[in-house]
């Protein structure tokens, strides 16, 4: 088996973490993004010549080329992109908006993801470097024929009271995967919903998610209190898989975990 190398964002916990441990435990590379580090620190001890990390926040300017640059320069190749960090507040209803909260959380969920796989433009300058037309990962993944998984969510396609800054954001994820699929022929790109899966997103639905209708609120409680969440290994292991060989086939479209289509991606 070839090993490959994938970035995998939001790396710390939940869904992130699960990807990464799937994709460790089969004898792939990895370049892990969080804010947070202590977990990317063990493994970095428990992987030494798997595992490359950056601390960083994906929504400072610079994040993304730093991120590719220690792809190429540790492992020499980029082979996959799993998009999967994010927010979800704020939950407030439209005629409670914040437009600098909706841009604070488009930073997050969506420009700082474009950032990742684009070209962009850098405004950084020091007595050694100018950087301008920066290209991040969409060249090296045309030539590795890569796989760019985006973690969606059943909010980008439904509605819920008090959810119309993330679910909109992860409409616009989708529409990007699109967008790449049909611009970048030689690389795959999906969009994943995850489900109803048992990480630190849910726990903040349920303590913040009071202006949701009731009746939807109380199924993501009866969820949880039923055990009836996801967990992170099932999902994890499936965008994992999905990193490393999403087929062609797949390229543009978005898909619930469970789909027929995914049925060969899950173990």
């Amino acid at each position: 088996m070839v090993s490959k190398v994938i970035i995998v964002t939001g790396a710390s916990r939940g869904i992130g973490l699960a990807v990464t441990q799937s994709l460790l435990d089969a004898s792939h590379k990895v370049v892990l993004v969080s804010r947070s580090t202590e977990q990317l620190e063990k493994l970095k001890e428990r992987f030494p010549s798997q595992v490359a990390y950056l601390g960083a926040d994906l929504t400072v300017t610079d994040t993304a080329h730093r991120v590719k640059e220690l792809a190429i320069l540790t492992f020499g190749q980029i082979d996959g992109v799993v998009i999967n960090h994010g927010v979800l507040s704020p939950m407030t209803r439209i005629e409670n908006a914040s437009i600098e909260e909706w841009k604070k959380l488009y930073d997050a969920n969506f420009f700082s993801a474009l950032a990742l796989v684009s070209p962009g433009k850098l405004g950084i300058r020091n007595r050694l470097l100018t950087l301008d037309k920066v290209k991040e990962t969409i060249p090296h993944l045309r030539a590795s024929k890569g796989r760019i998984v985006f973690i969606s969510s059943g909010a980008a396609t439904g509605a819920y009271t008090s959810w119309g800054a993330y679910g909109s954001s992860k409409a616009a994820l989708n529409s990007l995967a699109k967008h790449v699929a049909v611009e970048e022929p030689d690389i795959t790109s999906v969009a994943i919903s995850p489900g109803r899966v048992d990480t630190d997103m849910q726990k903040e639905l349920r303590e913040k998610g009071t202006e949701m209708r009731k009746t939807d609120y109380e199924t993501f409680k009866v969820d949880f209190e039923q055990g009836r969440l996801i967990k992170p290994e099932l999902t994890g292991g499936i965008v994992a898989r999905l990193s490393l060989g999403a087929k062609p086939e797949l390229s543009g479209k978005y898909l619930k975990w469970d789909a027929p289509e995914l049925a060969e991606y899950r173990l």
